[in-house]
């Protein structure tokens, strides 16, 4: 009996009493196929350890708000314009805490390159990828591939799967990386840090500090690249792409491709990211949300499954989650006064990551657990 027949067969009796999900688990697990292996394998209902508790809505039935969308041509070359972009930036990040940019200075080419990347390193054979399908974040492997980074934490298991690779402070040498997306992994991941540290500036002076205090605070010292695979769902209502989260970052840098799925929880309603041609989204982590005292928000979010796909993205996380430093973190002194006293603990970022990663993705931001 192939895997995809164990699991469903297993659905029909997942509400009796001896259901027993570590072991679906670990039987999705062991495959080391993902989410994928599943839908190669033909299978034509979604297995319960993927089920929602209740049917996600796929329907907008409210009208749709617009995401901001930030233009970043001539900042570096007209003060006006700059300050035009710095308070776009500041109301966003106020606001929404996400934001589309377009004018990024990364080509479309480039753009287009790493999801094919992407997308060509999920669509080796089942066995070649097998060799780096592992749960070890030590850091032995320069790049993880898995399915879901908190099976066994999550109430939900994420119809997708992701390989993460830590591109700074030290990057890898290109024969440590898969051979399909090689040389594109390595090439955003240098212009990625480049957007990222302009963008950083600009929310350095969204907050009336010096263009450099984030970037000498390491808000730019670490950066991980995950490549995210949703395939095709048959039954998109009764799971989900990736389950209601926040970022354990400072920014994130997101590419989406053409099939889209994202969607932002604001003013009380969720909200699509709709994909634009050569736009990348950026949005506050939880980090900027700590050391900004509440000032930026980082909102919750979601990927909704999708019977169209396979959907590729790429997320490029600027934290220092997986290198050693013991460098900590609390509101900064110059935006807190008597009226606004710290919110939050002094921690570090591993402190977080380690209750982050163990808590995993079940809706709920693990910013509550650091309040003061």
């Amino acid at each position: 009996m192939v895997l995809s027949e164990k699991l469903v067969l297993s659905d029909a009796s997942a509400q009796l009493p001896d259901y027993d999900r570590k072991a679906e688990l670990t039987v999705f697990d062991e495959t080391k196929a993902g989410v994928k292996g599943l839908v190669d394998s033909g299978v034509t209902e979604v297995p319960r350890i993927f089920h929602l508790p209740s049917p996600e809505n796929l329907n907008n039935e409210q009208p749709q708000l617009t995401i901001p969308t930030i233009d970043l041509q001539g900042i570096n070359e007209d003060p006006i314009r700059r300050k035009e972009v710095i308070r776009q930036v500041e109301s966003a990040l106020e606001s929404w805490g996400f934001f589309q940019t377009v004018n990024n200075g990364i080509s479309v080419n480039v753009l287009d390159e790493v999801l094919k990347g992407v997308m060509d390193f999920y669509e080796q054979d089942t066995e070649v990828k097998k060799q780096w399908y592992t749960r070890d974040r030590s850091g032995k492997m320069r790049l993880v591939y898995n399915s879901n980074f908190d099976l066994y934490a999550g109430p939900v298991t994420n119809w997708r799967d992701t390989f993460y690779c830590n591109m700074a402070p030290n990057p890898p040498q290109p024969h440590e990386l898969p051979l399909p997306c090689r040389d594109i992994l390595m090439e955003y991941s240098t212009q990625v840090m480049k957007l990222g540290i302009s963008l950083l500036e600009l929310i350095s002076e969204a907050l009336g500090l010096d263009p450099n205090y984030l970037l000498d605070m390491g808000c730019a010292d670490g950066l991980g690249v995950l490549g995210h695979y949703y395939p095709s769902c048959p039954q998109p209502e009764l799971t989900i792409g990736a389950q209601v989260h926040t970022d354990n970052s400072f920014i994130t840098i997101l590419l989406q491709d053409h099939i889209g799925g994202l969607k932002v929880f604001y003013q009380n309603q969720w909200t699509d990211v709709p994909p634009i041609p050569g736009a990348l989204i950026v949005n506050a982590g939880d980090y900027l949300q700590l050391i900004t005292n509440d000032k930026f928000v980082s909102s919750q979010h979601k990927v909704v499954a999708n019977k169209v796909g396979p959907r590729v993205s790429v997320a490029s996380f600027f934290t220092t989650g997986q290198t050693e430093t013991s460098k900590v973190y609390e509101p900064i002194g110059e935006l807190l006064s008597e009226d606004n006293p710290s919110k939050y603990k002094r921690i570090t970022i591993k402190e977080y990551e380690k209750y982050y990663l163990a808590k995993g993705l079940d809706g709920v931001s693990a910013l509550l657990h650091f309040m003061i």
